[in-house]
């Protein structure tokens, strides 16, 4: 068996790099990573022990994906119970639309970046 220690960071194809970058420093807190290396492609922003690697969108990667019936159906990140109540007061004040869902074992709120990447917020401290 392989061992690892878990996700080191997950690439995402985008429209624009600095607007999705920007994007998830102002919403989620991320953070630039490894500024001014590989000329800026990928453009590494994370948070804690995750990182994104935004690429620029070679055409449609996305509409691509979606006929071959692969690709991502969401990006989660998982929040204490006061930053997932928090999250959804930040998320309507900047006007964001999202759902919420309650899976029993834990409780989820579903929301999607400039590029319609498909997001998930998630607490396992429900009750």
């Amino acid at each position: 068996m392989i061992e690892i220690e878990g996700i080191d960071h997950v690439a995402l194809s985008v429209r624009d790099v600095e607007e999705s970058a920007r994007w998830y420093v102002e919403v989620l807190g991320f953070e630039h990573r490894w500024a001014g290396m590989w000329d800026g492609v990928p453009t590494f922003i994370g948070k804690g022990t995750t990182a994104l690697a935004l690429f620029p969108s070679r055409g449609n990667d996305a509409a691509d994906a979606s006929r071959r019936g692969a690709g991502m159906l969401h990006l989660a990140f998982r929040s204490t119970r006061a930053a997932f109540l928090a999250a959804q007061q930040d998320l309507q004040q900047r006007g964001i639309a999202f759902s919420f869902a309650d899976h029993q074992i834990s409780q989820s709120i579903y929301f999607r970046d400039p590029d319609a990447h498909e997001l998930e917020i998630t607490t396992y401290e429900v009750g």
